[in-house]
């Protein structure tokens, strides 16, 4: 099973079935920058960090290009983030084949453009995911499929967070995604921190404590 996506690994601490973490980094950057998390998360999980596919300059990488016009309006490009989200998808299948690790016990951790992934595959692709850490990003509609009702997601758990004073991703976007999970009864946590588009220390040790109830 072939994958197109660079990325790096932390072996768990577990020889079989371990849990798996998948994380991808937001817009402009690359797999070494949330994998500086790794070594505070449990040893359990097998941890695996992806580089975005859009090479950028001078450096960095998207999922997807953002586009700007003379009126610095922005627009995504839809086409290659679908694109992503369904490589992210088929590198899951990939990863759950390759490596020790359990394929009904799959987290996905993302910041900003990868939250937006990360929010895509898991509504899209529900039967390959079961927890979603879902940091300073939102839920762009126009990258998922239509009918979703029809999907079940009665396995998905969502941990969402923000900074109230966040430059980039309006915090307005990010309220968004508590109200949209709840239409489709999805289970879910949804906190803000005082602060711009990053994490916080509070903000790390809640979602670690989160996830090591669910893994």
């Amino acid at each position: 099973m072939s994958h197109s996506l660079h990325y790096i690994t932390r072996p768990s601490s577990l020889s079989e079935n371990a849990p798996l973490l998948i994380m991808s980094h937001g817009y402009g950057s690359d797999e070494n920058d949330l994998f500086s998390f790794a070594q505070e998360l449990p040893e359990e999980l097998f941890i695996i960090s992806l580089r975005a596919p859009y090479p950028m300059q001078p450096f960095g990488n998207a999922w997807y290009a953002i586009n700007f016009d003379a009126q610095q309006n922005k627009w995504n490009d839809i086409e290659q983030a679908t694109e992503s989200r369904d490589k992210i998808a088929s590198f899951i299948d990939y990863a759950c084949a390759t490596y020790p690790i359990d394929q009904h016990n799959v987290t996905l951790l993302g910041f900003s453009q990868g939250t937006i992934l990360s929010y895509a595959v898991a509504l899209t692709y529900p039967e390959k995911v079961k927890n979603i850490i879902a940091l300073s990003g939102y839920i762009s509609e126009d990258m998922l499929d239509k009918h979703l009702e029809s999907k079940d997601y009665s396995n998905l758990d969502f941990y969402c967070s923000h900074g109230s004073v966040d430059q980039v991703i309006p915090v307005d976007w990010a309220r968004k995604a508590p109200q949209f999970l709840d239409q489709l009864n999805i289970k879910h946590s949804y906190s803000e921190f005082p602060v711009g588009h990053g994490v916080a220390p509070q903000n790390f040790y809640e979602l670690r404590s989160w996830l090591e109830k669910r893994i």
